[in-house]
């Protein structure tokens, strides 16, 4: 009763608060009901204008306070830097490797060594690289706006044609082998995505889709159209390949060469064959034939007359030359991709670099040692040579490929399925059974990225992890990672935000609202879009 009179009381000092208050919460309603009536006003007159066939713009994926041509620029600039450093540090890195190799540790501080032009010739590869992913990402950006205004409206195609545009970046690679390698990687890529969407939907059913060894089954055959191509026709694969499996093994060019005539009935070069076994001074004295019905195991190694001990080299041999590039390819790259957590923990990052490394060299490694045994073993219990003897060598030989992680199995069949495309693309076309298309890998690498941005943008997770982290580090936008589009605009999300807060308001009771303050119970800050 004394609080109730001491209220009421005009004298009281309470009153003049309590006043106060009432007459700052009957404003703030008021002008609620004016912003109100304001948004409605709005939304009804950009109905009107939709119904007139001007529909409202959507706004870009980048930031509002950043022009479209500023943003293209800047995405530009940052893919260039990032892919031009991964390139250059991937060069620096193999030239270091091969300096500690010829013992020469006090090169490795002397800059005009370590990353001279005369040894380190990485500048207009990296440029190209560069320019590749650079030309790709800012184009990619500048024609997502283009299309945002010219089309009024944000739908799948214009991702698609936005990626198919930019994928002309590829002409900044000059040597067609590789654009054409690039866009059948691409075309493997895009393929996996689709079967992966089409799997989630239940669309259709896929032979094989739930093999647990799947990615090695087709990595087998992928190695085995590689393999068979490299030995019967190495014309087929591209050049840097070519020499990567040549150093990579232990069987010299004049004996593939042998090989490959005597499959094909051809006579044998027996003056090359013999200045090669020359040089050899461990080789024992072969008699050379001009029609061998096989070429022998005392020609294919000739240092040692165990096969198994030359296996055994081979292998070894293979784990030295390749761990330098393994550990480049691995450590480089995520140095430079991720370099706030290497800067958090290096010597994690250094450890879990060196044992990737370890792990594909030594997979690599058996690579190269079943391959050859299996090409001694063939030569103990055959008289006459076939070429589908490499082609099944090289499916058995990628069995090592259980070495490495279930993961790291799909990708590296996917790595390796575009070469054997490419070996099969020439071969057919060689053989008149496809037609010669100028320029056709360009136009496969932009169909390609249209697709591939299309799932990127709409159905991320139906891509290879590996892939999709990758595109989005270099796209370094945040239409990357999309959230889910408002249908919504803030006008309507403050209305809502207003009858919820009424609906509430009306189910307390009079004591509470008596309790809570004001600014409590309007808090303008927290309502989205005012």
């Amino acid at each position: 009763m004394a609080s109730s009179t001491l209220l009421d009381d005009p004298s009281s000092p309470m009153s003049p608060m309590v006043a106060d208050s009432s007459d700052a919460e009957r404003r703030l309603r008021e002008a609620e009901d004016r912003l109100r009536e304001a948004i409605e006003e709005l939304q009804r007159r950009q109905r009107r204008a939709a119904a007139c066939g001007s529909p409202q713009q959507p706004p870009c994926h980048h930031a509002s306070d950043e022009s479209c041509v500023a943003n293209a620029i800047g995405n530009l600039c940052q893919s260039f830097l990032l892919s031009y450093g991964v390139r250059v540090g991937i060069g620096i890195l193999l030239r270091a490797f091969k300096l500690l190799r010829g013992q020469s540790y006090s090169s490795l501080l002397d800059l005009k060594q370590l990353v001279s032009e005369k040894d380190l010739i990485v500048r207009e590869e990296a440029c190209r690289v560069g320019l590749l992913f650079g030309g790709f990402t800012g184009s990619y950006h500048a024609l997502r706006c283009l299309l945002l205004k010219l089309r009024k409206k944000e739908t799948p195609l214009n991702v698609v044609i936005a990626g198919s545009v930019a994928g002309l970046s590829i002409l900044a690679l000059d040597d067609s082998n590789r654009r054409r390698t690039l866009a059948l990687y691409l075309l493997a890529r895009l393929a996996q995505s689709a079967y992966n969407s089409a799997k989630s939907k239940n669309k259709f059913p896929i032979w094989g889709s739930h093999l647990r060894h799947g990615d090695t089954l087709l990595f087998s055959l992928a190695c085995a159209q590689v393999m068979y191509a490299f030995v019967m026709r190495p014309e087929s694969l591209p050049k840097s390949y070519q020499d990567f499996i040549q150093k990579t093994g232990p069987v010299s060019k004049p004996v593939y060469k042998a090989v490959r005539d005597c499959c094909r009935g051809l006579p044998v070069d027996i003056a090359s064959l013999s200045a090669f076994l020359s040089e050899r001074s461990n080789s024992n004295i072969v008699k050379l034939e001009k029609f061998p019905a096989i070429i022998p195991c005392s020609v294919i190694h000739p240092d040692t007359s165990s096969c198994l001990a030359h296996n055994a080299k081979a292998a070894s041999a293979t784990f030295r030359k390749t761990f330098p590039l393994y550990f480049s390819l691995t450590f480089v790259p995520f140095v430079v991709l991720r370099l706030q957590k290497f800067l958090s923990s290096p010597a994690r990052t250094c450890w879990l670099a060196v044992k990737g490394a370890v792990r594909s060299t030594s997979f690599l490694s058996a690579f190269v040692g079943i391959f050859q045994g299996v090409i001694c073993l063939h030569r103990k219990v055959a008289t006459k040579d076939h070429k589908l003897v490499y082609w099944i060598a090289g499916g058995i030989s990628a069995l090592s490929v259980l070495i490495e992680k279930k993961a790291r199995r799909g990708e590296l069949a996917l790595y390796v399925l575009p070469r054997a495309g490419d070996s099969l693309w020439y071969i057919l076309v060689n053989r008149h059974l496809l037609p010669n298309i100028k320029n056709a890998e360009v136009f496969l690498f932009c169909l390609c990225m249209g697709g591939i941005m299309y799932y990127l943008e709409h159905e991320p997770e139906t891509m290879a992890p590996f892939l999709r982290g990758l595109i989005r580090r270099f796209l370094a936008s945040r239409i990357s990672n999309p959230s889910p589009p408002p249908n919504r605009n803030a006008s309507y999300n403050y209305l809502q935000t207003l009858d919820v807060k009424n609906m509430s308001n009306s189910k307390e009771n009079d004591k509470a609202e008596t309790k809570a303050s004001p600014s409590a119970k309007y808090n303008l800050e927290s309502i989205p879009g005012l």
